[in-house]
């Protein structure tokens, strides 16, 4: 990897207060994801200038499910707040899984709801000055992970980068697909990054025991059928493959051209138009596999080159909010 990436917190305890290694940048993102509580009446997300009590809060992100429901945005500075901006909608269900992301750009937050983008919040504190997240509330949390810009490189015949962009393999982060303004030679940053279906990456170093992949993502409405392959030369090691019209998971190995026998049991916990997050944790002698923080299949390992498996796929109706291989 040519730029440093802050490893995930996984399962934190609410209230939740973690450092923001390095702190904040232009183009670096912040994926939550978790599940707001039956009957929840408010929960928050702070970016905060330190983790002391009375410590400046540049971005309070905080659903309330009143009648009707609404997110209040704000900032807290100099151990007082300032004046509210309220959107009246309540992009996460009680009791339901959901994904928060929150890209911070020069001038502003970028803040997207399971997927899409739910508002802008113009910076009042610069966003330098963050170094700590903080979560409270009636809600439980699966993951936070961050998303850190890599910096430009224009491609070269020479740069690796680029010949694994023209083998079909995208980075192991999905790292922004940077656009140049018209007389510029500087990147500009997007709105979001950019994650095509189908989508597929290298396992740098392939698999070993207590290695562990990471989806995040959002069902598409319409949903038929999603794919996760993790591959080895022309083989499949694990084909997860569920599928919405019989309401299972098809879990299968591909070894010399054959499939093999499929394993069918287990139900499906995902839903269309809903959030997700998948972690397939490699062990010594299967995978198992949670879907929004519960474990819902284990497979045992009918390739057993654990180290020849170095790629993943991801297919179907899907999108991708964040991957980390």
């Amino acid at each position: 990897m040519a730029f440093y990436q802050q490893q995930p917190f996984y399962n934190p305890r609410i209230p939740f207060s973690g450092q923001i290694q390095g702190g904040l940048e232009n183009g670096k993102s912040i994926i939550i994801s978790g599940r707001v509580l039956p009957g929840a009446n408010r929960f928050h997300v702070n970016l905060q200038c330190g983790s002391h009590s009375g410590a400046d809060i540049a971005l309070h992100f905080n659903p309330r499910y009143e009648s009707p429901g609404y997110v209040v945005h704000n900032t807290f500075q100099n151990r007082s707040w300032g004046s509210e901006e309220r959107k009246y909608e309540s992009p996460f269900h009680q009791g339901q899984a959901f994904t928060l992301q929150i890209l911070v750009e020069q001038d502003k937050y970028k803040i997207s709801t399971n997927g899409r983008h739910f508002m802008d919040y113009r910076h009042r504190i610069p966003f330098t000055q963050v170094d700590t997240i903080s979560v409270e509330g009636m809600v439980e949390l699966n993951s936070i992970a961050f998303q850190t810009p890599a910096p430009y490189l224009p491609p070269q015949p020479a740069f690796p980068g680029y010949i694994a962009a023209q083998a079909g393999f995208q980075p192991q982060y999905a790292v922004p697909q940077y656009a140049v303004p018209p007389g510029c030679g500087f990147p500009a940053y997007p709105s979001a990054p950019n994650y095509t279906i189908p989508y597929k990456t290298v396992i740098n170093g392939g698999l070993q025991p207590g290695k562990n992949l990471v989806i995040h993502g959002v069902i598409n409405p319409n949903a038929n059928k999603i794919t996760f392959n993790l591959r080895y030369g022309s083989g499949i090691a694990l084909h997860y493959n569920p599928r919405f019209d019989e309401r299972l998971v098809v879990r299968n190995t591909k070894q010399m051209e054959q499939w093999g026998t499929e394993e069918r049991s287990g139900g499906l916990p995902f839903q269309k138009g809903q959030p997700f997050q998948v972690t397939i944790s490699c062990n010594p002698h299967h995978y198992n596999v949670f879907v929004n923080g519960k474990q819902v299949h284990t497979y045992k390992h009918r390739y057993t080159k654990l180290n020849e498996i170095d790629i993943l796929e991801i297919s179907g109706d899907l999108q991708l909010t964040l991957v980390q291989a």
